[in-house]
């Protein structure tokens, strides 16, 4: 159950709609309160005669707000329409998966709110409003109130053109999915002590529990479903993880111990949606990422400029999860193993990151050593030796690529010079000596 309420959460807070909906719900609580207000004759009345207040008859005051509801209205068309080019010109160019940036912006909706709401304050207002002839109501505090929303929506009108012309800016699409994949990394990490994964004969004799349905993990209550577990002292072993698509009828975990009601506590604590949704889902997020890389790299658009971008971000990415531990999907609450989840690991992550971008670059000999200097960076800042492997290999399919595809003997060559400097930096890291002699190298050679 907790698995759909963070699903349905998560919905409702990236939904477009949610913050111009509640700004229009404010616009009509805001005139409902300043009629009340103007109704009961609390404003002073030496506030009332003043010059700073709206203090015209019946007949100008429907005019004013007819004027107000109308250009808001008229205005937030146009900024819907700006919207849609944006989005169409994302898609176009950075690809479809990154219009969910776009449509959960918080500036795109609150200024398509501002106008939505400002248009539902001016129709309240004017629906109370009386001529003499049916009885002279004039709500000069809920009038003056509308005038200062109608000058907001200028000053919104000029910061939405502004925005919309950074966030369509290929290095600010950049800087935004990067941000989403440190968040993911961040909320990847633990600083705990792990619990050795048990050996896979533990489930030989395993049952399998199938499901029926069908669509993508979204959300997953490990905590639930291991406390689940571990009360019926059973363990089970989830065989997908969020993201994985899943298929009708097919094995979705192993349970040691037999237990009724286990498939219904699984399906209890899985989401799924029509989507991949990146939220969880680390390697989702960088795939987003990825795909600007790749994108720019087509024969089409055909910009090393943004895939070297996207590699130092990754790459920056990467150190920042230097020396931290990825968790491996073990839990036992009571001491006793109660739930194996699969995760992503190092290898992994750095998998998604760069074979895609490293297969799509051939003949591009500065994307091919941006590559290698990203490594290097990264293996300079990372103790741990495993992940030194991990990187090696990845220079070593950069630079077979490279002996492959690049032509000119120079640019072959500082490439391996490149390479050469890796390879010293991570054998300094391994043996702790000569570092500062290999940084130097990195600077003079650079």
């Amino acid at each position: 159950m907790n698995a759909r309420i963070r699903q349905w959460w998560d919905q409702l807070r990236e939904s477009f709609w949610l913050v111009p909906a509640s700004m229009v719900l404010m616009g009509i609580g805001l005139a409902l309160g300043l009629l009340a207000v103007d109704r009961r004759g609390w404003v002073p009345v030496s506030v009332g005669g003043s010059s700073w207040l709206y203090n015209g008859g019946g007949t100008g005051a429907r005019t004013l707000l007819g004027a107000i509801a109308s250009s808001t209205i008229g205005v937030a068309g146009t900024v819907f329409s700006i919207t849609i080019a944006a989005l169409s010109l994302a898609a176009g160019q950075m690809g479809p998966r990154l219009l969910r940036n776009f449509t959960r912006d918080r500036g795109n909706q609150a200024t398509l709110g501002a106008f939505l709401g400002t248009f539902a304050y001016a129709l309240m207002v004017l629906r109370s409003v009386r001529t003499q002839e049916e009885g002279a109501f004039t709500p000069h505090l809920s009038l003056s109130v509308g005038m200062l929303l109608a000058f907001g929506c200028v000053g919104t009108l000029v910061y939405f053109v502004g925005h919309m012309a950074s966030r369509i800016n290929v290095d600010t699409v950049i800087k935004l999915v990067s941000d989403d994949v440190r968040d993911a990394f961040d909320g990847l990490v633990v600083d705990h002590a792990l619990i050795p994964r048990p050996d896979d004969g533990v489930w030989h004799d395993a049952v399998v529990i199938s499901d029926r349905r069908q669509g993508y993990l979204q959300q997953l209550d490990e905590e639930g479903l291991a406390a689940w577990a571990s009360e019926r002292h059973t363990a089970l072993r989830l065989l997908v993880r969020r993201g994985d698509y899943i298929a009708p009828g097919a094995p979705i975990a192993l349970m040691t111990v037999p237990v009724d009601g286990a498939a219904e506590a699984v399906r209890g604590a899985t989401a799924l949606g029509a989507t991949r949704g990146s939220r969880g889902d680390p390697e989702q997020t960088v795939r987003q990422l990825v795909e600007v890389a790749v994108r720019a790299l087509s024969p089409g658009i055909n910009d090393p400029h943004t895939a070297m971008s996207v590699v130092g971000r990754l790459g920056a990415a990467l150190c920042a999860l230097s020396g931290k531990t990825l968790p491996n999907g073990v839990h036992a609450p009571d001491g006793r193993l109660s739930l194996v989840v699969p995760t992503v690991s190092y290898e992994s992550l750095c998998d998604v990151m760069f074979h895609m971008i490293r297969q799509n670059a051939e003949g591009h000999t500065a994307v091919l050593i941006k590559l290698i200097d990203a490594f290097t960076v990264v293996v300079a800042t990372e103790p741990d030796i495993d992940r030194h492997e991990v990187l090696g290999r990845h220079a070593m399919q950069v630079a077979a690529d490279a002996k492959r595809t690049v032509g000119n003997t120079e640019d072959l060559a500082e490439l391996q010079r490149r390479v050469a400097r890796f390879l010293a930096i991570r054998s300094a890291r391994a043996s702790a000596a000569n570092l500062p002699s290999a940084l130097l190298g990195l600077n003079t050679d650079a």
